[in-house]
């Protein structure tokens, strides 16, 4: 029996996490960061680190040192309902419901749309998305090869189209980064930073982190290491190596897009800038070279999403259906819900996010730590009840800003932006959060 992986295989497997990690939000929300955040680009990218590359790493490394099977196995330490809920939504969330849409409306926003100008859009956005999850069902219904298919052929497929975009960018700049004016929320280096970790939420690679690991874990299983220690070993060695490559790829991509502020000046997203980008360098090739990098980024993330969703939903559900079913399922609503457009995905996702990701965080750093504390249960479900409870004002504080007006919700925001420190800023959930995990700590000690 092996107890460790070949560096050829080390390196197989890390191309594969990095292939399903890097996704839709790792193109365009960078790219939008350097837009905006201008000559305050540099602590703006280190924020989106924190939470799109720090986060995610910490993620698989605690899966790897905790020895968990999965997501389901480490929340089963707050309680064996919560971990069903929790893990369903987290599993929907970067599933079917919003990531892997995501994955077809981007990979339509930003390059295949530039070739059907004129065109009626929504028909093509319906022809397009069904081609494209049908791709993803035929990778996701051979979950044996996924290690091919995302870490030997499209991921490096896509880097090659995305280098040939990125040194021809950061090769002739367009502007300089100190002439770009950052917008209100990147006015100082401070704002600049803080807002950079909300916006790396919005990646959802801390929460796909968690949900990956299940095929990482039987990737490594399946190569032939059986033991904890070396699954463990093999599992945190891909997760570091495979987040430090996305953050290198997050500078270069928030640079180029900084350098290129002149010409997109228009733009509302980052799918558009980075269009914008591409026809400037590449002329009418421009709309091919970035329709193949989205669309390969795309594709390889949502056939790792929807596997590890319905490998997960499998799991949980020993006596529901098996998983080609749940693929099939999951495949239909994620078309469905990629034809309500970019847009609204986002549009909606964000609220979930600021309610899901605070829970995430602490399992993940409970989870890092759990020996400190002897695995203790009532510091899990001390420090996560109280890390839901303001998550909840987080999502409402959200929801008041896209629905303004609602009496009640306006008046829980103003409750809890006196009540809990740095609630502007998205992490109101900090200090309850270290409440609890002291009060779990006393219980502890006194049992």
């Amino acid at each position: 029996m092996k107890k460790s992986l070949t560096t050829r295989e080390t390196i197989a497997i890390t191309s594969m996490l990095f292939g399903m990690f890097f996704g839709a939000g790792n193109l365009i929300f960078p790219a939008k960061v350097g837009i905006d955040a201008g000559a305050n680009m540099w602590p703006a990218i280190f924020g989106v680190c924190v939470s799109a590359v720090g986060i995610p790493m910490l993620s698989i490394v605690a899966l790897g040192l905790s020895k968990s099977s999965g997501l389901q196995d480490m929340a089963d330490r707050v309680g064996k309902k919560y971990s069903i809920i929790f893990t369903s939504l987290l599993y929907l969330t970067i599933g079917p419901l919003f990531a892997a849409p995501r994955c077809a409306s981007t990979s339509f926003a930003v390059g295949a749309v530039n070739l059907i100008k004129g065109a009626n859009e929504q028909i093509f956005l319906a022809l397009f998305s069904f081609l494209f999850f049908a791709a993803v069902l035929y990778f996701s219904l051979r979950p044996g090869k996924i290690m091919n298919w995302i870490g030997k052929f499209l991921n490096p497929l896509f880097l090659v189209f995305l280098g040939l975009l990125v040194i021809v960018g950061l090769l002739n700049p367009v502007n300089s980064i100190e002439s770009v004016k950052p917008i209100a929320e990147y006015n100082t280096t401070g704002t600049a930073f803080f807002k950079g970790v909300i916006e790396g939420y919005n990646t959802l690679d801390a929460i796909a982190g968690l949900a990956f690991g299940i095929l990482v874990i039987d990737v490594v299983k399946a190569l032939g290491v059986k033991e904890p220690e070396g699954v463990a070993k093999a599992t945190a060695k891909a997760g570091v190596f495979s987040c430090i490559l996305m953050g290198i790829i997050y500078i270069f991509i928030t640079l180029v897009c900084a350098q290129s502020a002149d010409i997109c000046q228009n733009a509302t997203n980052g799918g558009a800038i980075l269009g914008l980008i591409a026809n400037h360098y590449f002329k009418t090739a421009g709309a091919i070279i970035m329709t193949c990098i989205v669309t390969l980024a795309c594709l390889k993330t949502a056939i790792a999403l929807l596997s590890s969703n319905a490998r997960a939903f499998e799991r949980m559900f020993p006596s529901g259906p098996n998983y080609n079913q749940w693929t099939i399922g999951f495949c239909i609503i994620s078309f469905i819900i990629a034809n309500l457009g970019l847009t609204t995905i986002v549009k909606w996702c964000i609220p979930v996010l600021m309610f899901l990701y605070p829970p995430t965080i602490t399992l993940i750093l409970l989870a890092l730590f759990e020996n400190c504390f002897e695995k203790s249960k009532s510091v899990y479900v001390w420090t996560t009840v109280f890390t839901i409870f303001v998550a909840i004002f987080d999502l409402l504080g959200v929801v008041n800003g896209m629905l303004p007006g609602i009496g009640c919700v306006s008046e829980a925001v103003a409750f809890a932006s006196k009540v809990f420190p740095l609630y502007s800023l998205g992490l109101g959930w900090v200090v309850p959060a270290a409440i609890g995990f002291a009060i779990g700590l006393i219980l502890k000690k006194k049992a």
